[in-house]
């Protein structure tokens, strides 16, 4: 029984997230600043853009960190064995951290949106932010989405959250 529980909250959570993406980034975009992108593979540090669409990543040797922002403003910070993830549009923020062995990815989209994300066991996790939705992940406790649409997916905790107003 548990197998299929798991199974079907584990199909639930990637249609749920296959959803909102589709829904956030189809939607329409003002006439957005030039986007800034920030790849950091390796041992490297990368700043990008400026008030209206800026990014920043840095990441130690064996880890991968990249943000991107999109007439809005993205961080990631990975660790040596360990990914993240930041992207950033029309008015979001979003901020990514990671450590041995985690790949979290926060993505905010639109007006007043916030994700953060942080990696701090083995295991992936995800938050996306709408407008004026804040969703955090923290890696040790349940992700928390308030205020506006949003996800939140952790495979650290096996926890997650949906905001829909």
């Amino acid at each position: 029984m548990f197998h299929i529980t798991t199974a079907r909250s584990l199909g639930l959570l990637v249609s749920v997230s296959a959803a909102t993406m589709w829904a956030f980034v189809g939607g329409p975009t003002a006439a957005a600043a030039p986007p800034a992108s920030c790849p950091a593979p390796g041992a490297a540090a990368v700043r990008a853009g400026d008030a209206g669409a800026a990014c920043s990543a840095t990441s130690t040797a064996g880890g991968a960190a990249a943000a991107y922002g999109i007439d809005g403003t993205a961080g990631a910070e990975a660790a040596a064995t360990s990914l993240s993830l930041a992207i950033a549009q029309n008015g979001g923020t979003a901020t990514s951290t990671s450590q041995f062995l985690s790949g979290p990815a926060a993505i905010a989209v639109g007006p007043g949106a916030r994700a953060t994300t942080t990696g701090v066991r083995p295991g992936l996790s995800i938050g996306i932010a709408g407008p004026g939705a804040s969703v955090t992940v923290t890696g040790t406790s349940a992700p928390t989405c308030t205020g506006g649409p949003g996800f939140a997916g952790d495979f650290q905790t096996l926890q997650g959250c949906v905001s829909m107003r």
